[in-house]
């Protein structure tokens, strides 16, 4: 039987493999990640540390924390949910100022999706233009949706429209693309005959609708010209066939304002 600590074991030895300078959890506890810090608090409030957080951690060494706050899903934002937003200054390039946020959207309920879609956007649309934003979790929808076609700019919610851009078709290089979904499920790429039959369903149908990239409901958005996506990966390592959670976690490169380049190059599959 898999636990919380066996998957935080596994997803622990994946991370240092990457060593990111920022990760997103929607479900561990902070604790056990050496040399990151970290912020966000338990979904039963500050009274309870032990459990389930989505927080976000940083690499103490690559950024520092310059604020960071916690608001939740609901009609009352100051009850305890499930969301995390952290504005965080690069080391290197010094200065370069961004803000993460982070959230665990409701699984069952596309109602409370939405509203906890424009809940988010509203906090993302308060800041200051010049400031880019990472806006990633689990929607626990797929990005035709309502909820997707809002963030994305596609979609009016309440007489609004979002502005995010997906790292996922933007990225110059994407690993993993035959991996169109990002939950399996804890069973990886070990399928049943039925859902074999929709997987190819569904490819078919991507390859109709040029809009639709892929049926991920583990999402990387992004706002800000200076953040320039080169690297997209949906993350299928395991151990022994263990996998850290029932979704893919989503990996992401960005490239940094002193080291940018604007330019339009295609964007390349690695299957």
């Amino acid at each position: 039987m898999l636990t919380q600590t066996s998957s935080r074991n596994i997803f622990l030895i994946l991370v240092s493999g990457f060593h990111p300078a920022s990760v997103q959890f929607s479900w561990f506890a902070p604790d056990g990640y050496e040399g990151y810090g970290h912020f966000g608090i338990s979904r039963k409030g500050v009274e309870d540390a032990s459990d389930e957080h989505c927080a976000i951690f940083f690499d103490k060494e690559k950024v520092e924390l310059v604020e960071g706050g916690t608001f939740w899903l609901s009609e009352s934002p100051s009850v305890p949910g499930s969301i995390s937003w952290g504005a965080l200054r690069g080391v290197e390039p010094p200065g370069f100022s961004f803000q993460i946020v982070n959230t665990n959207m409701d699984e069952f309920s596309p109602r409370a999706r939405r509203r906890g879609a424009l809940l988010t956007w509203q906090h993302i649309a308060s800041l200051p233009p010049s400031l880019p934003v990472v806006y990633c979790g689990g929607f626990n929808t797929q990005k035709e949706s309502t909820t997707g076609r809002f963030l994305l700019g596609r979609s009016r919610e309440h007489g609004v429209v979002g502005d995010m851009r997906d790292t996922w078709p933007n990225a110059r290089v994407r690993k993993n693309g035959s991996l169109i979904r990002t939950y399996h499920g804890f069973r990886g790429d070990e399928q049943g005959a039925l859902e074999f039959l929709k997987l190819i369903f569904r490819a078919l149908c991507l390859c109709w609708d040029r809009q639709t990239q892929d049926l991920h409901v583990d999402w990387i958005l992004y706002r800000g010209r200076s953040l320039i996506p080169v690297l997209c990966e949906v993350v299928n390592d395991n151990i022994d066939g263990c996998y850290p959670s029932s979704h893919y976690p989503m990996f992401a490169e960005f490239m940094l304002p002193r080291s940018v380049r604007l330019s339009e190059a295609p964007a390349q599959d690695e299957s």
